[in-house]
């Protein structure tokens, strides 16, 4: 297994996921999500997304949502995985902490998640939470310093289960070019004869 940036063309995957799951996303952007891939078979297992929030006078905040794992890939550490990625992200982009508004509060926990005190969250983001209960009406604002985010060994364990952690190369098939078929890497389709 590793984890990815989505891409452009798979658009309509993650919007068909995000349905299964009852999840709501608004302010759709492939871009912005991740995607968890077993190495073996290329199928994608899980995915999720970090979303900034303007608040306002150069402020902005970092939230993580619509995180999911399909239900055949649950118990192996791929959401634990999906959220450290998510971390890098948000590390990369400048922010200190990240907020995430779940039902799943005790899972969060254990990466280092403390959950928001009532009227701790800027006014845009109590917004956000309000709109995140109407569709999963026992989600509850958790926060995190990027820095202290930590991954239980348990859970690098049985997400890589002894495989190595770098990304693997990129297929043909990632880029349309079917390799039975393709004369050579770079086939256009067009012929070489004059």
């Amino acid at each position: 297994m590793y984890i990815r940036d989505a891409k452009n063309r798979e658009e309509v995957w993650l919007l068909d996921r995000l349905d299964e799951f009852g999840f709501e996303d608004p302010a759709f952007r492939s871009r912005d999500y991740v995607l968890a891939i077993d190495e073996d078979t290329g199928t994608k297992t899980g995915f999720g997304r970090l979303r900034v929030h303007s608040l306002g006078e150069d402020e902005s905040a970092c939230e993580f949502t619509c995180i999911g794992v399909l239900p055949d890939h649950r118990g192996q550490g791929v959401g634990a995985h999906i959220l450290e990625r998510l971390v890098e992200m948000a590390r990369d982009q400048g922010f200190e902490t990240v907020v995430a508004f779940t039902d799943v509060v005790d899972y969060c926990a254990q990466f280092g998640f403390d959950r928001v005190p009532p009227g701790d969250l800027h006014a845009k983001l109590d917004e956000r939470l309000a709109a995140v209960r109407d569709w999963s009406p026992e989600a509850d604002p958790v926060r995190i310093a990027v820095d202290d985010f930590e991954m239980p060994p348990r859970l690098r364990r049985r997400f890589h289960d002894d495989v190595e952690e770098s990304e693997p190369d990129e297929r043909p098939e990632d880029f349309g070019i079917d390799p039975d078929t393709a004369s050579y890497k770079y086939d256009t389709g067009r012929s070489t004869d004059p």
